[in-house]
């Protein structure tokens, strides 16, 4: 028994792999003209526009529309606060929504796509909320839930040395990345950079002066 919308799917991924986007746009819009509200062609749609015709605005719409339908809709909601998560108008929208995202995963039971979801969150509370401590947690979770992967441990270190100031914490992390990953180049030279700055020839993190103290 065919499908209409999967057939409108692929006859779009078609048209887009033969370079004509617009087509594929056209393909989906006239399905969707019979099927409003059929969410698989709305999603490949609101793709299509973000990022083969560069309308994000209309992209966005697209996905909103999905999310009214149903706001458990995993795929929406990823790629939903992908789009947003760079744009300050949408910046509390996008932390509500990364909330309901995670708790979603985590009931599918699927450590690596729960980790990534949970890094990618620990990202925009670093650079668009500024919550470093929250930030942290979610690395932490990211972790926690893949432990061998290596690019986490990394992330993470860099939070912990340029925002929290956890040098002992982020000396753990650079050394699992280095266990995990022994050629990489950045991890040897952010220990190493540490090392000298934080720590003295003993091994022991170096005394705060006063005036450091006096900012903390």
């Amino acid at each position: 028994m065919s499908d209409p919308a999967y057939e409108a799917i692929c006859k779009a991924k078609r048209q887009e792999e033969g370079g004509n986007p617009e087509g594929a746009v056209a393909t989906l819009e006239q399905y969707l003209s019979t099927d409003p509200y059929c969410i698989a062609p709305r999603l490949e749609l609101a793709r299509l526009y973000i990022y083969k015709l560069d309308d994000r605005d209309f992209g966005i719409t697209q996905l909103d529309v999905i999310l009214d339908m149903d706001p458990d809709n995993v795929d929406a909601l990823k790629a939903s606060t992908t789009v947003k998560m760079t744009h300050k108008k949408y910046r509390e929208q996008v932390d509500r929504d990364y909330s309901h995202l995670v708790e979603l995963v985590a009931a599918r039971k699927d450590p690596a796509d729960y980790a990534k979801v949970c890094a990618a969150y620990a990202v925009f509370l670093r650079k668009q909320m500024v919550d470093f401590p929250k930030a942290g947690e979610y690395y932490e979770r990211a972790i926690r839930a893949a432990p061998s992967a290596y690019e986490y441990h990394q992330d993470y270190a860099v939070l912990l040395l340029n925002d929290l100031k956890d040098y002992p914490k982020a000396k753990e992390e650079l050394e699992e990345v280095l266990r995990l990953r022994p050629n990489s180049i950045s991890a040897r030279k952010n220990l190493d950079l540490l090392m000298r700055t934080k720590y003295d020839r003993n091994g022991n993190l170096k005394k705060q002066g006063f005036l450091s103290r006096l900012r903390h």
